[in-house]
Formats: C-alpha cells, sequence, structure tokens
C-alpha cells in the first residue's frame, strides 16, 4: 500500500520507517528541509534505540522516501497519516491545532482520488468530527473520509511499539475505513495483537486518558511519598506492597520526580481545557491535583538539596546527573531533571549538568547551565550530586571511586534507582526521595 507520513518528528518518523518495515511504500513529509534532508540521508534527528537501523535499512530497500510537498503527498498516497505536534497553545492550557489544521488545509485541496485521512496526533476530543466538515468543505467531489488512530508510544521503546503494539485502537465512520486500516496493519493484526474498532470520538478519547490515568498512578504515589517524608516512612516498601495487588499493579507506581516530556503534561492539562469548553470541568477537576503534585515534586527536590547544604545554596557546587525527561531518550521536553537543575541555578548554586544523550537539546533550551557529557568531570568539586534521569548507567557508578573527585560525597536520589546501601558503604551520605533519612 502506498502510505504517507505527514510530520516527521519524534512520532512521524518512527511510524514512517515502521510502516515501511511492514512492506508498504512510505513518503514521509514535513515543511522542515533540514530534517528531511537529514532523514532522507539515514540521519535519525533525535535519539531513540533501534531508529537509526529501522530508518536506514527501509531506505536501501527502497521502501522509504521523503518530501517536503504535500501535492506530491496528495499524488502518492491511498493513506495519509497526520502524525504532526500538539503543543501547549500560548497562553493557554488548551492544545494548539493549527499544525493538524495546516496539514488538512495544505493537503485537502490536492485530493483528487478516494483516500483515508488518519490522524495519530494526539488532539482534543471532536476534532475529527470538526476535520471532516472541512475537508468536505476543502474537497467537496473527492472521496475523503477522516478516521482516528492514536498512538502509544514510549520514548526509548517507539520501535517496539511500533511493530510490536500491545493493541491496535481505530475510530471510524464507515466498513471501508476499518478496513482499509486492517490492511494498514496486516502483519501486526496476524500476531494476534488486539484491535478495537470504534467510533472516532471514543478513538480520541482513548489516548487522553490512558495518559490521564498514567500520570494520576504517578502523582499518587508521589504524593504518599511526601506523606512518608512527612513522618519518616518508607515508600519503597509501600509502593512495593501495593504494586503486589493484581487490582493495582506495579506499573508507574514509581515514587520520585515525577513526570514530564511533550505529552503526559500538556495532555492532561488539554483535557481539563477540553472538559472545560463541554461544561463538564468538575468531572476530571482532579486532572488539576495531579497536575500540582507533579509540579511539587521538583520543589520538593530543591528543599531537600537546600537542607542537605545548610539550608543555603548560594555559590554552592551542584552536580546533576540527567538532563532528559526519561532516560533512553534525548527529550528535555518539560523535563522535571532540568526544572530543578535551573531552580537551583536561580537560587545560586554553580550547576554542572550531565547526560548521556540530551546535552546538546539542553543546551539549548538552558544556556546558563554548565554541561559535560563526561561523568567523572560531571562529579569533579560538587559540594552535592542530584540523581535526576534514571540513565541505567548511573546504576553502575563506583560510589568508592566517585567519592576521590567531589569535595563533599553527598548525593539525592529523587529517582529512587540507586543502591543506596552500597552508596552508603561507599563513604556517602544519601537522601532519597520518600524514604527516611540517616
Amino acid at each position: 500500500m502506498r502510505i504517507t507520513v505527514i510530520g516527521t518528528g519524534y512520532l512521524g518518523a518512527v511510524h514512517a520507517a515502521g510502516m515501511a518495515q511492514l512492506g508498504h511504500d512510505v513518503l514521509g513529509v514535513d515543511v522542515d528541509e533540514g530534517k528531511i534532508e537529514q532523514l532522507a540521508n539515514g540521519h535519525a534527528p533525535f535519539f531513540e534505540p533501534g531508529f537509526p537501523e529501522l530508518l536506514r535499512n527501509n531506505i536501501s530497500a527502497g521502501r522509504l522516501n521523503f518530501s517536503t510537498s504535500l501535492k506530491q503527498a496528495a499524488e502518492f498516497g491511498e493513506v495519509h497519516f497526520i502524525c504532526v505536534g500538539t503543543p501547549q497553545r500560548p497562553g493557554s492550557t488548551a492544545a494548539d491545532m493549527k499544525y493538524v489544521d495546516a496539514v488538512i488545509e495544505g493537503l485537502v485541496p490536492h485530493l483528487q482520488r478516494p483516500c483515508l485521512i488518519v490522524g495519530k496526533s494526539t488532539v482534543p476530543v471532536g476534532t475529527a468530527a470538526r476535520l471532516t466538515t472541512k475537508v468536505a468543505e476543502l474537497a467537496p467531489l473527492a472521496k475523503v473520509e477522516v478516521a482516528w488512530n492514536p498512538e502509544f508510544l514510549r520514548e526509548g521503546f517507539a520501535v517496539n511499539d511500533t511493530l510490536h503494539p500491545d493493541r491496535l485502537v481505530v475510530g471510524v465512520a464507515s466498513p471501508e475505513a476499518d478496513a482499509k486500516l486492517r490492511e494498514v496493519y496486516k502483519t501486526i493484526l496476524d500476531a494476534d495483537t488486539p484491535y478495537i474498532s470504534t467510533d472516532v470520538a471514543t478513538a480520541e478519547l482513548v489516548k487522553v486518558s490512558a495518559n490521564a490515568f498514567l500520570a494520576t498512578k504517578i502523582s499518587f504515589i508521589n504524593a504518599i511519598s511526601e506523606i512518608c517524608e512527612a513522618v519518616g516512612a518508607d515508600i519503597m516498601p509501600l509502593a512495593a506492597a501495593l504494586g503486589h495487588d493484581a487490582r493495582i499493579g506495579n506499573r508507574f507506581l514509581s515514587p520520585g520526580l515525577g513526570f514530564g516530556g511533550g505529552c503526559l503534561p500538556k495532555d492532561i492539562r488539554a483535557f481539563l481545557a477540553r472538559a472545560e469548553e463541554l461544561g463538564i470541568e468538575e468531572s476530571l477537576a482532579f486532572l488539576k491535583n495531579v497536575d500540582s503534585i507533579n509540579v511539587n515534586r521538583r520543589r520538593s527536590a530543591v528543599n531537600l538539596a537546600k537542607g542537605m547544604l545548610g539550608g543555603s545554596l548560594q555559590n554552592r557546587r551542584i552536580t546533576v546527573l540527567g538532563a532528559s525527561f526519561k532516560p533512553n531518550s534525548d527529550d528535555v521536553r518539560d523535563s522535571p531533571a532540568l526544572s530543578v537543575a535551573n531552580a537551583l541555578q536561580r537560587q545560586g548554586a554553580h550547576v554542572r549538568v550531565h547526560d548521556p544523550e540530551a546535552v546538546e537539546n539542553a543546551r539549548a533550551v538552558c544556556q546558563a547551565l554548565d554541561y559535560t557529557t563526561e561523568v567523572e568531570k560531571a562529579f569533579e568539586g560538587a559540594e552535592l550530586t542530584l540523581h535526576l534521569t534514571e540513565w541505567q548507567e548511573y546504576r553502575q557508578l563506583d560510589p568508592n571511586r566517585l567519592s576521590a573527585l567531589v569535595t563533599s560525597p553527598r548525593i539525592l536520589d529523587a529517582r529512587n534507582t540507586l543502591d543506596v546501601d552500597r552508596w552508603r558503604a561507599g563513604g556517602w551520605t544519601v537522601r532519597a526521595m520518600g524514604r527516611p533519612s540517616r
């Protein structure tokens, strides 16, 4: 099948390569000429394990090409996937739909034959219905249907999530659209992947509901973590005990610094904004607390750091381990780690940040901080170290060796993934969020 993927950011680029891997002829389209050139030459514009190989293999096989022309996309494709961003609207908590609308306005007038437009972007419920009206106005003679197929990619696992998803959800208005999407995903469906076909509004709601639930679970355990800190209890065995309850489960029940990235924070805010537009904001009022709890964990980390340094951050040398919002990613959008690092710097600390992959992206948005890609250099002269992104390599650090590099061997584990006993045995004073101090 001939497929276009419009928008070649994180979602779109991985989806385009994934569709090519499934055997389709794919054209990736973006207005960013530099990004298109980079992708066409087989270079990944972001860090994602397994993606560079997937990209190059399918370019070499002739199944994957790139363009900046929506006219070419219209002439090429039977199915057009919309994968552009829906960021938070400036001055508002609502989603900014200008990029999605721009795709429709640029693509649809060129459509001359029956085709299916499939949204994958995370959007406010009602978007597909609105776009269906717009498509009918722009191409009244073409048989064009709008469907929705939400994405559930996890950064760091996006290739596997594309090729081996735990479920496929499609929102369609006709049996023909459903049949077309079954054809697109035939290889995946042949592996007995659950397939949920529903109406477009329900499909739109699935993604934002999933994100709202996950955000709620993360903020819940972090709220309990705050209580543990207040009374001297230990969040780790508490979370483990909850996780053994089959009704709760242990996934997304890891206490620490909270969530960030380009999805969860802006999606729960946009969900709230849409509920307000619909006049049902009280139904989702709890998401305001979910958001505030998440933001408050960053303040708590700064306050714990200040306490470990005697109450003042002025002119103190602090090392921060991690800049990306999560491990196995170079994404720094709404990164809790960078948020904390910036707050420390604003209160007078000299902050040096290390990250295995995200240093350049972090430097582009936070120039006031000092950065290094050499982990031992990051520790030199530090009076306090903060572990803020749970990269695997940080778990493997040798505290005995590092203690000789720092001015004072003190560390705050804000992700609760370090071996606290091992670090203490290495001579370090260790605090961990939600856990008793010694």
